[in-house]
């Protein structure tokens, strides 16, 4: 079997363009799949770095116990689970973090009123990150 260099190369370069991580081309009997890792390091960090930037240092922060997307309420257009200025209970639900298809709730880990909320609704978010700022 002879293997077509300008193929790969063709396809390494789609790769690039369109910021793929894998793309397969078929031709007959022919087929070529061409993979790469995709590791975008400087993003992470900044976006963890604005999001510690607005933590409110005077309460308390409950954050998240995945990685996943916060839902501030428990369907889309619903009541939100908590909202600045309420007084919630230890053991309230304050957010869902969806992870692979399951929802998490996230319970308060003290009493206190919702000082900030620190995320968006359908924001990701990392594990160890805080949503919300208790007082």
């Amino acid at each position: 079997m002879k293997i077509n260099k300008k193929i790969i190369e063709e396809l390494t370069g789609y790769l690039k363009e369109f910021n793929l991580t894998e793309i397969e081309y078929a031709e007959g009997s022919t087929k070529v799949k061409v993979s790469r890792s995709i590791s975008s390091p400087s993003i992470a960090p900044s976006e963890v770095k604005k999001k510690q930037e607005i933590i409110d240092s005077s309460g308390t922060n409950i954050t998240s116990p995945i990685v996943g997307t916060a839902y501030l309420a428990a369907e889309p257009g619903g009541k939100k689970f908590v909202e600045v200025g309420q007084k919630i209970k230890k053991g309230q639900t304050v957010m869902i973090v969806e992870a692979m298809k399951t929802m998490n709730h996230v319970p308060s880990t003290q009493e206190g009123i919702v000082s900030k909320i620190l995320v968006k609704d359908g924001e990701p978010v990392e594990f160890g990150q805080p949503l919300i700022s208790i007082k």
